[in-house]
């Protein structure tokens, strides 16, 4: 396994590769079906992420084939990513300035490269460059049976609460990282 790296600022020329790998992992290989799984929503969303300033995403290519990817996006003064918590935070713990958190849009890794260490990896590349104080993410609690929330946490995540970004998605654990870069263990 030759896995290299990409790093992007521009969503264009990954556009369709972000989206084919998020379909295939998402709905194929773990069946999540309904609106909110589809194509089309997912690539709204990602136009939206990738519109906000200091969007970046991490690619993992396999001898040219693409093997998973992250992206995220810091949190502007004018976010509605705390909106929807069902639980209160504390004060001032809400508080955004584009560069206090960064938000882990997304992270999936396609079947062959799960179990080899590559998510973490692709994840701690995407931070490596960042200035932000701290990281967070939005993980269904379901995923996995629980799995995936518990990688998170191995990587140093806490929940802090839950929300509900729409409608018709699934209520996620919100997990926040701090400091948003780890010391190696």
């Amino acid at each position: 396994m030759s896995l290299e790296l990409r790093h992007y600022t521009h969503v264009e020329p990954v556009r369709q590769t972000i989206v084919d790998v998020h379909v295939e992992v998402r709905q194929r290989d773990l069946g999540l079906t309904g609106p909110f799984y589809s194509a089309d929503r997912f690539n709204e969303r990602l136009s939206g992420h990738s519109s906000a300033p200091g969007w970046e995403a991490v690619l993992a290519y396999d001898g040219g084939e693409p093997a998973g990817f992250a992206y995220a996006t810091p949190l502007g003064p004018d976010t509605r990513w705390w909106a929807a918590m069902t639980t209160p935070l504390p004060d001032g713990y809400t508080v955004e300035t584009g560069k206090r958190t960064l938000a882990l849009n997304e992270i999936v890794v396609r079947r062959p490269w799960r179990g080899t260490g590559l998510a973490q990896r692709i994840h701690e590349e995407l931070l490596a460059g960042r200035s932000e104080e701290r990281v967070t993410l939005l993980v269904n609690p379901t995923a996995g049976d629980g799995k995936v929330q518990a990688v998170y946490e191995r990587w140093g995540y806490q929940k802090i609460g839950e929300q509900q970004p729409f409608p018709d998605s699934p209520v996620f654990a919100s997990m926040m990282r701090t400091p948003l870069k780890q010391s190696a263990r």
